[in-house]
């Protein structure tokens, strides 16, 4: 089976997101770091891992050129794992049309280069456009909702590529107030798709341990990385990603099974 359809069943590791070294010295910002950082999240029992591309300058980048040496760094380390890559509103300073060729552009990609997957948020203009651009390129749509209002749009939008999965994403909030957004969110997606095998929950900041903790017991797919938290459950400091996987795998992997893919 393709990698890129194999449904998460655990864990994906989000490598850096739009962090910066002065937040946290392990932030992965080159192709090269991106491989290693991968590499060992990997090794440490991610299942897929999601990253950010950065330009020469250290931007955050959906430009063909960068987007692809990013990728093929990363499966050239991890070559049997899923990689996918953001494709956020804001890496084009909130120009739809600048990402949208942007992402155009992966088309051009060789196969090494091109991700199997890519994110796409539901709560930003463009997305649907982006989301047939991508599946037209044969890449992977994550749709990203933040709101049961988002749900609500997914929902109503005609005519969508085959989804990949939905990510059920809680921004930064509160534990309680992100376990019970969490929950409002799943209760309106499941209502309207009626299924539950294709959803990743995960939160950021202080509500990232506690969604994950909530991922665990409802049996779904979650993630983790310094995209979404600097520190391990306990507020105790980490030393990159890899430790970030292995700490949410305590939480979520059932006592006695093995990390890694199921």
């Amino acid at each position: 089976m393709d990698a890129a359809r194999t449904p998460i069943q655990t864990l994906k590791a989000c490598l850096n997101g739009r962090r910066t070294r002065a937040e946290h010295p392990a932030v992965p910002v080159t192709p090269a770091e991106l491989a290693t950082a991968a590499e060992a999240a990997v090794a440490a029992g991610a299942e897929a891992v999601h990253l950010h591309a950065r330009g020469p300058a250290g931007a955050e980048s959906v430009h063909a050129a960068d987007v692809g040496a990013a990728v093929a760094a990363v499966r050239h380390a991890c070559p049997d794992t899923p990689v996918g890559v953001s494709t956020g509103l804001w890496i084009t300073g909130g120009d739809p049309a600048a990402r949208q060729a942007g992402v155009a552009g992966w088309a051009g990609l060789a196969a090494a280069q091109r991700p199997d997957f890519a994110s796409v948020n539901v709560s930003e203009a463009g997305w649907a456009e982006v989301a047939h651009t991508l599946a037209a390129t044969g890449i992977g749509v994550e749709a990203g909702v933040w709101s049961v209002r988002d749900v609500r749009e997914l929902a109503g939008t005609p005519d969508l590529p085959q989804l990949l999965r939905v990510m059920v994403e809680v921004p930064a909030s509160p534990p309680v107030n992100a376990v019970v957004a969490g929950q409002e969110i799943l209760r309106a997606v499941r209502e309207s798709t009626r299924r539950d095998d294709w959803l990743l929950l995960h939160g950021a900041e202080d509500g990232c341990w506690p969604l994950i903790e909530l991922a665990g017991k409802l049996g779904l797919a979650t993630r983790v990385g310094l995209e979404d938290t600097l520190t391990g459950p306990a507020g105790e400091p980490v030393t990159g990603n890899a430790d970030l996987v292995r700490l949410a795998l305590a939480i979520v992997q059932p006592a006695g099974q093995p990390p890694g893919r199921t």
